[in-house]
């Protein structure tokens, strides 16, 4: 089967639907070193599958993916030259994502943060659940928003919105994010995965090769975007990786305390 070597994504079909799930339900989907070296290569196999014609992207249990796992980014703390092949890995899912063919429906089941907000935000048509919220904390741990975020959110809301929310860290709920464009529907919980069929299957029942080379036509400019800025992005947010702040962010979500960052810890 050609899904069948991934350990952190589960797959299932529904007619000429591929659907995708993010599968740590008891990480919250947080994204570890597999699931982000899966990441990296699923939208190749994706949209290589002759069994399918659409894609949506969802999450296992309460959320959709909560960012990048704690105990995975000590280990890039303690081991600096690990960040090299996630920086690696991080273009790939951001490149890979905007190569894929065929349509990327989003299904944010529960919140989507860091990283699991920029892949959500990369797909074509984002569709949540209305207590789900989106946003990029990468700031609260110490981070920059290296993998992305710094790409896309200014696309959908604008320079001025997203550098607030980029510099803040602060989430949406789902209801204002559609209200300002950071999403397309914000709906019920109970008809979200109602809402997401209907849209699936309108697609699939169209003219696939225009819809696919009109999705193809508008990931352009993204395309020419992303490759202009990921590498200098990444290269920050690996700087930020042995910053003093970080690791005392790291420290703090362990011990469950706020941090204190720079010359306030005096």
């Amino acid at each position: 089967m050609r899904f069948a070597n991934y350990q952190t994504l589960e797959f299932a079909y529904r007619g000429r639907v591929l659907n995708i799930t993010l599968n740590r339900p008891e990480k919250l989907n947080a994204v570890d070193a597999v699931m982000h070296e899966e990441l990296a290569r699923v939208f190749v196999d994706a949209s290589s599958d002759p069994d399918s014609d659409i894609v949506v992207l969802t999450g296992a249990g309460r959320a959709f993916s909560s960012g990048g796992d704690i105990g995975w980014m000590q280990e890039m703390i303690d081991d600096p030259a690990r960040f090299e092949k996630t920086a690696r890995e991080g273009k790939q899912i951001v490149y890979t994502l905007l190569d894929c063919e065929k349509p990327v429906i989003a299904k944010l089941n529960g919140h989507a943060t860091g990283l699991g907000a920029t892949i959500a935000l990369f797909c074509d048509v984002i569709f949540a659940a209305e207590n789900a919220k989106i946003g990029d904390p990468h700031v609260s741990v110490g981070f920059v928003a290296g993998d992305g975020g710094a790409v896309i959110w200014p696309q959908l809301i604008g320079f001025a919105r997203a550098k607030e929310y980029l510099m803040t860290g602060d989430l949406l709920s789902a209801s204002r994010a559609a209200e300002i464009g950071l999403i397309n529907h914000a709906v019920p919980a109970d008809d979200l995965d109602a809402r997401v069929d209907a849209f699936a299957d309108k697609l699939a029942a169209g003219a696939t090769k225009a819809i696919l080379w009109s999705k193809m036509s508008v990931n352009i400019a993204l395309k020419k975007l992303a490759h202009s800025m990921m590498d200098a992005s990444l290269a920050y947010e690996a700087l930020s990786n042995i910053s003093p702040d970080h690791q005392e962010a790291v420290n703090a979500f362990r011990e469950k305390r706020q941090p204190v960052f720079g010359a306030k810890r005096g």
